[in-house]
């Protein structure tokens, strides 16, 4: 699969030379009435051999150590992560998460807990309660005798407190984490509505939807990074799973127009035509997830070989 990566480094300079502060979190498991062990397909991830060994390779890469991300307390996760990503500011150079609206709760609780978390960056440990889990309390100590609480280079708890005193929030993100280039966060969809607050806390840094995607598999990749929420697109990955398309038409009701499936053959990736829209019908590699997805912007497809 083409990383995204690549694609960011062709717009960006310097992703290389820092760390990515991302709010990663896992949710509690359930069961079905027949034993089954339901929860997220993210928390799937996170808790996998393969994330740990990514995590662990990529120490150097992410602010946040991969316990304070498996944490299973979501308060306890959001302040390690969050006293992680203070102590190393200025190493920060991307910061997100998933969603918009996840991003936003970070700095929420940033807005409430800074006076604990300058405390324990001042005394380069965790000296209150705020962290119990031993696994992710042990990884936040050690980083932190590793940076020495002061921000990883110069500027530690008090310049931390200077920023956060400041009656205004206004370009917070950008005062806290100066070397960041772009906010990493999905905003397209219902996430929108968030835009005009995540503007107002980085003061204009770019907001980056890298991907697009849901729990069946991954359905593209945006290949222009810095275009505005408003101008997203997604190059289809037809590797990721078989993709056919179901054509959508304009129909009037109740003194509206709505945009409804045609009672027409599903249509192959060879055969859509730029410019309409259609929902994706989605065949993964088990066979057996299958449903639809609307596509609501002019779609470019690309194929892009495995190597």
């Amino acid at each position: 699969m083409l990383s995204l990566s690549v694609v960011l480094h062709r717009y960006m300079d310097g992703l290389e030379d820092g760390k990515g502060l991302y709010f990663l979190f896992v949710k509690a498991e359930t069961r079905t009435p027949s034993g089954l062990v339901a929860r997220p397909v993210l928390t799937s991830y996170y808790n996998s051999d393969w994330f740990r060994r990514q995590a662990e390779v990529a120490s150097n890469q992410y602010t946040s150590p991969v316990e304070t991300i498996l944490c299973p307390d979501s308060t306890e996760s959001m302040y390690c992560q969050l006293l992680c990503g203070l102590v190393q500011r200025h190493h920060v150079v991307r910061i997100g998460a998933v969603f918009a609206s996840g991003f936003l709760r970070a700095i929420s609780f940033l807005e409430k807990r800074w006076p604990e978390l300058v405390a324990d960056m001042g005394s380069a440990a965790l000296c209150g309660s705020a962290v119990t889990d031993p696994a992710a309390r042990r990884a936040v100590e050690e980083l932190m005798l590793k940076y020495g609480g002061g921000g990883g280079g110069g500027g530690g708890a008090e310049e931390v407190a200077a920023e956060c005193r400041n009656p205004s929030w206004h370009g917070i993100i950008r005062r806290l984490w100066p070397r960041a280039k772009y906010i990493d966060v999905i905003v397209t969809g219902s996430m929108a509505q968030y835009i005009p607050t995540l503007d107002y806390y980085s003061d204009g840094l770019p907001l980056v939807s890298t991907f697009y995607a849901s729990s069946e598999c991954y359905f593209g990749i945006n290949l222009t990074p810095l275009a505005p929420p408003s101008a997203v697109t997604y190059t289809l990955l037809p590797n990721m799973a078989y993709f056919e398309f179901l054509p959508l038409v304009t129909t009037s009701a109740g003194g509206g127009e709505n945009q409804e499936p045609m009672a027409h053959d599903l249509l192959d990736l060879v055969d859509v035509e730029i410019g309409k829209e259609y929902e994706l019908v989605i065949t993964t590699y088990s066979g057996i997830s299958y449903g639809t997805i609307r596509l609501y912007y002019v779609m470019v497809f690309v194929w892009v070989p495995a190597s």
